[in-house]
């Protein structure tokens, strides 16, 4: 059974998120009302029963800000994935405008390709995934929307928001959270469309380029995606493979050494590591590369020990 003190805090959270995106709602710049869509936006898990869908109101505040920044690209892409969330949005639309902003980007089409692929429309997956190929990124826009969430709610923080979330760590971790769960996609279709290689030997060349992309991707989650497609794409015993898991291990690696430092030793240095962080997350767009940056600051090495036997 929850403790009545667990109940509090959802509480006292979903409180606050309202009244952040009401305070950040009466804004009128782009990456306030981004803010507030991500803030409003719910799939039902924290909603109390009978209260009222925000998704509507979520799904507005971000096209909002897309009509006021038409040409960014991580709005764009926040817009996209809450769009996909609400049964009346137009996917179709929103996503041709978001490879309209970020032509090269690569994941800009998964959504469709979630449709082709759900429909089992072989010809379209196929085409889907040649343009996907062609793309140069394949990018989920994690740095700058995480970055972007966090100025907009220190810019509003004393708009009366009850004080959850008042320190620069702890708005990073919630960001984070709400980040999480919201613009980054399900990649289950792309991978099983990829897993279907043997039907032809052109997708499986175009998924082999697709998943190289992918391991330059800004996110960890999209570089591990497109090391385990490539590692499908060859047998488990081959030297192929083997470089596909030694170079996995690596980032697994890098992730988990650089966030060892992000954990505060003593109470009063949070707020400075969170800083730190994000002022690594403005200046670098990829989540690895800022994971490197730790690493290099500390006087860490890039690779893991090598194990002898």
């Amino acid at each position: 059974m929850p403790r009545p003190n667990a109940h509090a805090a959802a509480d006292k959270y979903q409180r606050w998120r309202t009244a952040a995106a009401t305070a950040l709602s009466a804004r009128a710049d782009a990456n306030s009302l981004a803010t507030a869509a991500a803030l409003l936006y719910s799939d039902g898990r924290g909603a109390k029963a009978g209260s009222p869908n925000p998704k509507p109101s979520a799904l507005d505040l971000a096209g909002r800000a897309s009509e006021l920044a038409p040409q960014d690209a991580s709005i764009g892409w926040l817009h996209l994935q809450l769009c996909v969330g609400v049964p009346s949005c137009n996917i179709r639309d929103v996503a041709t405008v978001m490879r309209w902003v970020d032509a090269d980007n690569a994941a800009a089409w998964l959504q469709t390709l979630s449709v082709a692929q759900k429909d089992r429309d072989t010809m379209e997956v196929d085409r889907i995934l040649a343009d996907m190929a062609h793309a140069t990124s394949f990018d989920f826009y994690w740095n700058r929307i995480v970055v972007m969430m966090v100025d907009a709610l220190d810019a509003a923080h004393n708009d009366h928001l009850g004080g959850f979330a008042a320190s620069d760590s702890a708005r990073l971790a919630t960001v984070g959270g709400i980040a999480s769960g919201e613009i980054i996609p399900p990649l289950a279709a792309l991978v099983e469309a990829c897993r279907e290689w043997s039907a032809a030997a052109e997708r499986r060349e175009t998924c082999l380029k697709l998943s190289k992309t992918m391991q330059r991707g800004d996110t960890v989650v999209a570089q591990m995606a497109g090391f385990s497609i490539e590692r499908h794409l060859f047998p488990l015993d081959s030297k192929e493979a083997r470089a596909i898991a030694e170079r996995r291990h690596v980032l697994e690696w890098r992730v988990a050494a650089a966030a060892k430092f992000d954990t505060a030793l003593l109470p009063w240095t949070k707020n400075s590591r969170a800083r730190a962080r994000l002022a690594r997350m403005r200046a670098k767009p990829r989540e690895e590369d800022v994971c490197i940056a730790i690493l290099r600051e500390h006087k860490v090495a890039l690779d893991p020990p090598e194990v002898h036997p």
